[in-house]
């Protein structure tokens, strides 16, 4: 199947990248009063994909997504929402708790969206690219082969270098895994801003993004944490029909579990985010 690819031209100024909203309304406002105090414009703001996912309220974070404005790609959740699929095609390993908490969660989304938000759904590309201080960046969900593959800070750059040289990308602007995470290797930067929907499994509730700049002509990507009413978000998982675990992460900012994670990144829980 092709490839749908929105070249958004040349960007200047500030750039806010983030991703894995994950039906996460209070953080997606946390954001936007973000954007709005660092006069990013809604064009400058990019999202890697799945807006909706594990928390109580995708309605409300699609339509807030939509009225902000901001780009995004499509992650495999809103792939799958879009197609009435029956999973989320997240790559769970068969039979894992992950896989287990989908059947939860993604049902539950997928009974809360309206029309309207599946067809803006329908309209979202798989990748963006950009111009950005000399350097041009391709923004994917997992990898450009691949939506649902896992590209950690440990992954093999054997693994990534073909995201470059199929599209001719300097940067490549990823998301899926959960981790913020930025990589340099030959003269090439892969930068995973975090996602704002789950803390990212370092024993804090905060979340992350990240913000590009050129003020002085040359290419500065930098991660912040992002502070949010992460205890009405957990309040309002708890709902019965949402998995109670990942309710608990919100609050306590570690994973259920690392099934997904690289031993690297496994052994990192709780230890802090290291960039």
């Amino acid at each position: 199947m092709d490839k749908k690819i929105d070249d958004i031209g040349t960007l200047s100024g500030k750039v806010l990248l983030f991703g894995g909203v994950y039906s996460n309304l209070q953080a997606l406002e946390a954001l936007k009063q973000v954007a709005e105090r660092e006069h990013i414009s809604p064009e400058n703001c990019i999202c890697t994909g799945d807006i909706v996912g594990y928390c109580a309220q995708p309605e409300e974070t699609v339509q807030l997504l939509k009225l902000w404005r901001v780009k995004s790609i499509a992650g495999n959740v809103e792939i799958q929402l879009r197609e009435g699929a029956e999973d989320c095609a997240c790559d769970f390993r068969k039979g894992s708790r992950c896989d287990g908490f989908s059947q939860q969660w993604y049902p539950f989304a997928q009974s809360k969206l309206s029309k309207n938000s599946l067809a803006f759904m329908k309209t979202l590309p798989d990748h963006i690219t950009f111009r950005y201080a000399e350097k041009q960046v391709t923004v994917v969900h997992g990898s450009y082969f691949n939506t649902s593959e896992f590209i950690f800070k440990s992954t093999d750059w054997k693994r990534k270098q073909p995201n470059f040289e199929t599209t001719k990308s300097d940067v490549i602007v990823a998301g899926h895994c959960g981790l913020p995470f930025q990589q340099k290797n030959n003269g090439k930067l892969w930068l995973n801003p975090g996602v704002i929907g789950m803390p990212a499994n370092d024993g804090n509730p905060s979340v992350w993004y990240a913000i590009l700049e050129d003020a002085s002509g040359e290419f500065k990507a930098k991660h912040h944490t992002l502070d949010y009413n992460y205890k009405l978000t957990s309040q309002l998982m708890d709902n019965g029909l949402l998995p109670k675990e990942y309710a608990r992460t919100i609050v306590t900012g570690i994973w259920d579990n690392t099934e997904i994670l690289p031993e690297v990144e496994s052994g990192l829980q709780g230890f802090g985010i290291q960039l």
